[in-house]
């Protein structure tokens, strides 16, 4: 494994079946991923009776609540997912959406961290109850201003990183924004940082790395084709991602010069020996 903790983001482009779920954590295991991760939602208390009783096309229904509902898996059906996750030796990571959700998976699973999705991030109630779990928190800054990402920082007692962000879907390379990473390690110097992806290539990735990303994380799926609103800004072949990742890894070195033994043969060949430095 390389230096950058990488998290494979599986979310909710499972669609709600299970073997396609597996699919993706083998793949993530494969690739050389250090983790995979989910999102849990209590349905009737992330979203209004009037949004989940508006019209909605999906492969559930007609209605907003049919789509939400065929996303969720069952806390059964996560507890099977964490078996087979750890069967693989990775690590196992959810984003919880409300309270209950919280509950729920600190009563039947063994997390190995919490993630604060940027939606959550300024959510007081429930930063509070994720300190209360003693669980490590990665935090996701989507949406923030620099204000409020020092408040949740400030409220949440066991930050382990803090994840440059823009929550857009895909994200315009002009609004990627790479550089915060540097900001948010000038700033929080304590605090591991990294980057959560949401542009639709390679790229941003690797970039996060050469910038000293200790955690990268990205979406992944199957099909970018496939129905659901995180697919397009998902990678598909995540394997030659954390190739990229991995050799960038190698690539940043330890910033200071030296002469290699490869470089030697060279030197001797294109560098007149006399009148030398």
């Amino acid at each position: 494994m390389g230096k950058t903790y990488v998290i494979a983001e599986i979310g909710i482009n499972h669609n709600g079946d299970i073997d396609l779920a597996k699919e993706l954590i083998v793949g993530a295991y494969k690739s050389g991923c250090n983790a995979v991760k989910f999102q849990k939602r209590t349905v009737d208390e992330v979203y209004s009776k009037e949004d989940l009783d508006r019209h909605r096309e999906s492969p559930w229904g007609a209605t907003n609540r049919e789509q939400k509902e065929g996303l969720e898996f069952s806390i059964q059906q996560y507890k099977d997912l964490y078996r087979f996750t750890k069967k693989l030796k990775l690590d196992f990571i959810v984003s919880c959406w409300d309270l209950k959700s919280v509950d729920l998976v600190e009563k039947h699973l063994k997390v190995d961290y919490h993630k604060v999705a940027s939606a959550l991030s300024t959510n007081k109630s429930f930063l509070n109850r994720l300190n209360e779990t003693n669980k490590p928190v990665i935090l996701s800054t989507g949406m923030c201003s620099e204000k409020q990402i020092e408040a949740a920082t400030k409220l949440l007692t066991n930050v382990k990183y803090i994840l440059a962000c823009t929550s857009t879907y895909p994200t315009a390379p002009n609004e990627v924004n790479l550089r915060h990473i540097a900001t948010l390690k000038e700033k929080y110097p304590e605090i591991k940082i990294g980057f959560s992806n949401h542009y639709n290539g390679h790229d941003a990735c690797v970039g996060a790395v050469a910038l000293g990303a200790e955690c990268v994380e990205f979406h992944i799926t199957k099909d970018r084709t496939l129905y659901g609103s995180d697919q397009v800004a998902s990678i598909e072949n995540y394997s030659a991602l954390l190739d990229g990742i991995r050799t960038m890894e190698k690539m940043i070195g330890d910033g200071v010069k030296k002469v290699y033994k490869t470089e030697l043969p060279i030197e001797k060949k294109l560098r007149a020996v006399s009148d030398t430095l």
